[in-house]
């Protein structure tokens, strides 16, 4: 990956960084849906994982896929009302 998409690297991992730490379950404790709420975060959270391991081995491309996977997943679970992301039109997909 080019030196110009260095930043693009660091932006995703501190953008997704942010939005998990901002994100919360939505369904209420005795919903099945509870289950599905923590998979999307388990998944977001091991996909960023996998981001800043492939960022400081300098592996860039995957980097950048392994965070967008897990913006992904935050963004899919507020949409879906399994995570609350609040109005937060920053971190995660407008509803507008």
């Amino acid at each position: 990956m080019s030196e110009s998409a260095e930043p693009l690297v660091e932006r995703y991992l501190r953008l997704t960084t942010e939005a998990l730490a901002r994100v919360r379950p939505a369904p209420p404790a005795r919903s099945f849906l509870v289950g599905a709420s923590e998979d999307f975060l388990s998944m977001a959270r091991s996909y960023l994982s996998d981001a800043k391991h492939f960022r400081s081995i300098g592996d860039d491309p995957r980097a950048l896929a392994a965070a967008s996977y897990a913006h992904g997943w935050l963004d899919a679970g507020v949409r879906l009302g399994l995570l609350d992301g609040g109005d937060d039109d920053v971190h995660f997909t407008s509803f507008r």
